[in-house]
């Protein structure tokens, strides 16, 4: 492990929610310390960490004793504001880094990367004005989305148009924002692949997830997934793709639609993914531990999967269930220690295990 972070180095994480809580407990596992960043009092990840710094994004001070503090940062979203990337770089290196951040806050950007290293994406167009709306809608036609380009998840910041007599209500909604129209893809179910890269550009994934969604939001992810042999193959080559043009370290999330022309892709994330939570009762190594390990510097883990998993997420009153769930053999539960329960918050999730 030449190069490695020595043990008892400190991680810096951006943001204190239950992506990092979990990076925290990986971190942990391995003799890493962690260092939390979050604007918002009392976060998850700050129940599991060994330092917690509660400050805003735009507080130079607070951010500048951060990054003096600790040996490498990482983040566990993509809506970091620059300014405060731009002071943290000189401070400490940051992984994944800036130009994977750069491409997947902007969804026009994204597409527009993707398409550039030849992946196939949905039909899409940059929303500037009603005019320019109009016509991509004449292009692109109906149904479609207009989505903000920035800040979506979890189904926000989205309007569906199902005629173009929706178009002006849908601009609305977007409350004057930067947007893109996106058209609707065929598909016939949804996969993840989470892969890693560590910095001397070894690539890791993991089984792809197969996903499903309500009201934007994920529900459950199922592996193995409904994929041939050649499909399983061409997802992990095509995340390889991604990472390797992005000369990344860490692990990355990419949604993929299963369709009859091929694997077209979503989005991508770059960061621990929800549809990869399966990895922690699913493999030696989670993807938790091998972010960890791509970003110290260690090798990256043995990441078979050794049983088929259902993922479920717990969202708001779900938690009533958990008494029940705890009692359910090969039912692996994982909370996030969240003090309030609202309709729409993932508040844990469950790993349904068979054993092979």
């Amino acid at each position: 492990m030449t190069h490695a972070l020595p043990i008892g180095s400190t991680i810096g994480i951006i943001g204190g929610g239950q992506l990092g809580r979990m990076l925290s407990v990986a971190a942990s596992r391995l003799g890493f310390r962690s260092h939390i960043y979050e604007p918002g009092a009392n976060p998850p990840a700050g129940h599991v960490a060994d330092q917690v710094t509660t400050a805003t994004y735009e507080d130079e001070s607070a951010l500048r004793a951060f990054g003096k503090s600790v040996d490498v940062i990482t983040y566990e979203f993509e809506n970091i504001p620059t300014a405060a990337l731009d002071l943290l770089q000189d401070l400490a290196p940051i992984h994944p880094g800036r130009e994977a951040l750069r491409i997947s806050q902007d969804r026009l950007t994204e597409k527009s990367f993707l398409q550039e290293l030849g992946l196939q994406t949905a039909p899409f167009a940059d929303i500037t004005d009603a005019a320019s709306l109009y016509a991509a809608l004449q292009r692109i036609g109906t149904p479609s989305i207009l989505k903000t380009r920035r800040f979506g998840y979890d189904g926000k910041g989205q309007a569906r148009i199902m005629s173009p007599d929706d178009a002006a209500q849908a601009l609305a909604d977007m409350q004057g924002a930067p947007a893109i129209l996106e058209g609707f893809v065929d598909f016939s179910h949804e996969v993840s692949v989470i892969a890693a890269r560590s910095p001397d550009g070894a690539v890791a994934a993991f089984d792809p997830g197969e996903n499903v969604h309500s009201e934007g939001i994920l529900r459950t992810t199922t592996v193995p997934a409904r994929l041939t042999a050649g499909q399983r193959t061409d997802a992990v080559l095509l995340a390889a793709k991604i990472a390797n043009a992005l000369n990344y370290v860490g692990v990355l999330g990419v949604e993929l639609f299963v369709t009859d022309a091929g694997l077209i892709v979503n989005e991508i994330a770059p960061r621990v993914h929800n549809s990869g939570h399966w990895t922690q009762n699913g493999c030696a190594v989670d993807q938790f531990e091998q972010h960890i390990r791509a970003i110290t510097g260690w090798p990256l883990g043995d990441g078979r999967r050794y049983a088929d998993i259902v993922m479920e997420n717990l969202i708001g009153d779900d938690m009533d269930r958990v008494p029940d769930l705890a009692r359910t053999p090969d039912c692996a539960v994982h909370l996030y220690g969240k003090a309030e329960t609202e309709p729409g918050r993932k508040m844990g999730h469950v790993n349904h295990i068979k054993r092979s």
